[in-house]
């Protein structure tokens, strides 16, 4: 008996596969923190 791989079937799968890891490490990437000076902010509001 011969097994015959389903090619479309497989691929249609792996995408399917690649997406939701793509999507997973999206949701879990956090962004970069900067050091923001406040003070600095607040007085270049202050001298407008």
């Amino acid at each position: 008996m011969a097994v015959t791989t389903l090619k479309r079937k497989l691929k249609r799968k792996r995408q399917s596969q690649t997406t939701r890891v793509i999507k997973i490490k999206q949701l879990n990437a956090k962004p970069v923190i900067k050091n923001v000076d406040i003070e600095e902010l607040k007085s270049q509001f202050s001298d407008k």
